[in-house]
């Protein structure tokens, strides 16, 4: 059985390949979180648009309650359809930021994974001149 030793060169190739690979699977649990972070921003934002949608159904003489920690408090009809609606453009403005955020991070994907692939060239272009020379 013939041993073939590796040129250090080859051997620093090989450890920039798997660092780099490190660094995409770092960016691909990134993403995934981000995905998760969005799921999250996208329930909260049906859920309050399902309270905006009860309040504008409910009579001007109803009475609406708050809850405050343990506590019950009423509140008007107006007062509580602005906190929904201000609730609803938060959430609104995190989901537009979360997409941006994903977007940014599937073009670093993108552009590492391209990183590895020419990497991956270049050492299998080395290693077939190498055996060529043997």
């Amino acid at each position: 059985m013939q041993h073939q030793i590796i040129p250090k060169e080859l051997e620093d190739l090989q450890k920039k390949i798997l660092s780099e690979a490190d660094v995409f699977k770092g960016l691909q649990n990134d993403f995934q979180k981000g995905l998760r972070v969005r799921q999250t921003l996208e329930a909260q934002l049906h859920e309050n648009e399902s309270v905006y949608s009860e309040l504008n159904l409910v009579k001007d003489d109803a009475k609406i309650l708050k809850l405050v920690g343990p506590v019950l408090i009423s509140q008007s009809q107006d007062d509580a359809k602005k906190n929904v609606q201000k609730r609803i453009d938060y959430i609104n403005a995190e989901v537009k930021r979360q997409e941006a955020t994903l977007k940014e991070l599937e073009q670093k994907q993108s552009s590492q994974k391209e990183t590895i692939r020419k990497l991956q060239q270049t050492f299998q272009e080395k290693m077939e001149a190498l055996q060529q020379q043997n």
